[in-house]
């Protein structure tokens, strides 16, 4: 991989610039508060009278594996570590994964208020006791079994997959192997750590697919045009 120059020179950032073309992507960002608020609203706020389970009989047939929780947990580093990657080496590619975030989580946000959904499969009883089944149990506590169709953490998966995938700098076959290796065990350990159903990942899996062309197939940017020319943008668009 070449030497890693940043594409952006954020220590000149001010609020003022915002709407300038070398920093109107961030804008953006401004996705996730409102995505948290909405997201703690439809868990911890809005109580429909009834939820439907999600379940299929493939779910019995993956058992509950603990050591899942390890790429579970690393989903977390891997989504904020490729935005972070795109913030700085890879604004378009950034963009991508921003407008392929806020257009399916946006539709699962409204699938959960539309059609409640639960999962059922979490064990009542753990057959061995370690240190993972331990942190298991306070996960559980905290993390509802609810809203869980399509499931989010495979949808943050592709978002963060294809712009690892696109990058030019991660382009070789090696990068290539460890970004699906990445993903698949990401989305695998859903099921096996109980957090989903196997139609949840589907379900994911058919948004991602509708999602993609709409967000991630190149197409011409004015603020990219614009930090190429120097010219100023005629309309800002991300």
């Amino acid at each position: 991989m070449s030497r890693l120059k940043p594409a952006v020179d954020y220590r000149g950032f001010r609020l003022s610039k915002l709407n300038s073309p070398e920093y109107c992507h961030l804008k953006l960002l401004i996705f996730w508060p409102i995505y948290g608020a909405l997201f703690w609203f439809v868990e911890r706020v809005y109580h429909p009278e009834a939820y439907y389970a999600m379940y299929c009989a493939l779910d019995d047939a993956i058992p509950f594996c603990e050591y899942f929780l390890i790429p579970y947990l690393f989903w977390f580093i891997f989504l904020a570590g490729e935005l972070a990657y795109g913030l700085l080496f890879n604004p378009e590619g950034f963009r991508k994964m921003m407008r392929f975030i806020i257009i399916t989580y946006s539709t699962a946000l409204a699938v959960y208020f539309i059609f409640p959904n639960c999962q059922e499969l979490r064990p009542a009883a753990f057959e061995r006791e370690n240190l993972f089944t331990e942190f298991i149990k306070g996960f559980y506590r905290f993390d509802t079994n609810t809203n869980v169709c399509p499931s989010i953490h495979v949808l943050g998966t592709v978002a963060a997959a294809q712009l690892f995938w696109q990058d030019e700098r991660l382009k070789g076959v090696g990068w290539k192997a460890l970004n699906l290796i990445i993903s698949l065990s990401i989305c695998a350990s859903t099921v096996f750590m109980k957090q989903h159903s196997v139609l949840d990942v589907i379900a994911a899996g058919v948004v991602s697919l509708a999602a993609y062309p709409l967000c991630c197939r190149e197409r011409r940017s004015s603020c990219k045009t614009a930090v190429r020319t120097g010219r100023r943008p005629v309309r800002e668009r991300f």
